[in-house]
């Protein structure tokens, strides 16, 4: 079976993987709870990463509008999604393969970094830094809303938006010294 050559994507030159947005990442995943709460969804066909913007956009007073540019989405499906796909075909527990599993988790992690740094790279250009949404849970859960898989996002789904937007919104005070 022959598998077709896929074109390399065009990447911008100047994409800064370590940003704010990734540090934000990082200190929501220093929460257990909100890291377990973001795997969840994503197993509901969340995105990971425009739940993560939309808590970044929302801590920092911006309304997300759900539009993720081009390039962002096409990294999830060609590279994020691939190697997620791969790393989940591997049985977690099957001791001949635990090196390729982890060194796909490896992997997914950098993937994410840098679909994350594409999205930085989209959003700084259309977002000042400090926005003029002052109830920053409440632009977390609206922001939330429109990054849903579906418009018509069930609240009370597996995880309460609610809550979730809290958790988002107390990953910033992780940022601060």
């Amino acid at each position: 079976m022959t598998v077709p050559q896929t074109e390399s994507l065009n990447l911008p030159a100047t994409m800064e993987p370590d940003n704010p947005l990734w540090r934000y990442a990082l200190a929501c995943w220093q929460n257990p709870e909100l890291a377990e709460a973001c795997l969840t969804l994503q197993a509901c066909d969340w995105s990971v990463t425009r739940i993560l913007c939309a808590g970044w956009l929302g801590v920092n007073g911006h309304l997300f509008t759900g539009v993720e540019d081009a390039k962002v989405t096409e990294w999830r499906s060609r590279v994020t999604g691939s190697i997620r796909s791969a790393r989940k075909s591997i049985p977690r527990h099957h001791i001949g393969c635990r090196d390729l599993r982890e060194a796909l988790a490896r992997a997914e992690l950098q993937a994410e970094q840098t679909e994350l740094a594409l999205a930085w790279h989209t959003l700084t250009p259309r977002y000042p830094e400090t926005g003029k949404m002052h109830n920053r849970k409440a632009a977390i859960l609206q922001n939330l809303l429109a990054a849903a898989p579906r418009r018509e996002a069930d609240t009370r789904g597996p995880i309460s938006l609610d809550t979730l937007a809290g958790l988002l919104a107390a990953a910033a005070g992780e940022l601060r010294p």
